[in-house]
């Protein structure tokens, strides 16, 4: 939406419904100024889909409810997970090991590798390690453990135990939300579980996430901001929505 314009309460929910299930998250300030009404306005047509079950209210606005399939949040700003990539890309070492998150952000990174030595790649991401089979110059290996359906990703005791037993230059994260004052948050404990054994033994951890996600909470806490090195989005480090974030880390 370029310029807002009149729509029906009706048009607006229904309009919202269909951002939220593209998008995967929505900000409250972002709709109102879309459609042309008060930020209260959106907010109560926010807590309408949530009593309908289209949505999860969160700070700040609203989630797609409970974790998506696989090829549903692939869908997601396609374009903005693609400029993600691009800047992530630079920062993949051509040697050494680093740490894959399941998203299909990062999916995206892995996919995109073409440069690489002798890099080993650890991953909880069915499709991720699959990207990067064949790879010149890189070992992807897959953590193992339960595979949750709902997202392809691999979780339990044994994805956290293998998680843990290498020692990584960077782990590369996405989340489903970024909440100012609890930092990157997952709809799933499972899979917040894993990304927190991943952290535990990098030397660098990087978070990307579109800006849908900016000022959003889900329901498992992963990392607190002081252990995050570098936030990437698919914004300009100097856009005014990250200015929030520029005291507590570093932006690109």
């Amino acid at each position: 939406m370029t310029q807002p314009m009149f729509k029906s309460p009706e048009e607006r929910i229904g309009e919202m419904k269909d951002l939220i299930a593209d998008r995967g998250a929505v900000r409250i300030d972002e709709l109102a100024r879309d459609f042309g009404v008060s930020e209260m306005t959106i907010r109560r047509d926010l807590d309408e889909l949530e009593a309908l079950g289209f949505a999860r209210r969160v700070r700040g606005g609203a989630i797609a409810l409970g974790p998506e399939p696989w090829e549903q949040r692939h869908q997601h700003n396609a374009r903005a997970k693609v400029k993600i990539a691009e800047k992530l890309l630079p920062m993949v070492p051509a040697t050494g090991t680093v740490a894959f998150d399941a998203s299909t952000t990062i999916y995206r990174l892995a996919a995109s590798i073409t440069r690489a030595r002798d890099l080993v790649v650890v991953t909880n991401g069915w499709d991720t390690f699959h990207s990067m089979k064949g790879t010149p110059g890189v070992t992807a290996l897959l953590t193992g453990g339960s595979e949750e359906p709902r997202t392809g990703s691999l979780v339990g005791p044994m994805a956290v135990r293998a998680a843990q037993s290498f020692l990584y230059d960077t782990f590369f994260s996405s989340a489903a939300a970024l909440d100012l004052e609890f930092g990157p948050s997952e709809a799933a404990l499972a899979e917040s579980e894993v990304k927190r054994a991943f952290s535990q033994t990098s030397n660098r951890i990087v978070v990307a996430v579109d800006h849908s996600k900016l000022g959003t909470l889900a329901q498992a806490r992963v990392l607190d901001f002081e252990q995050i090195d570098l936030l990437v989005t698919d914004l300009e480090p100097s856009d005014h929505l990250l200015d929030v974030y520029r005291d507590l880390v570093e932006l690109a």
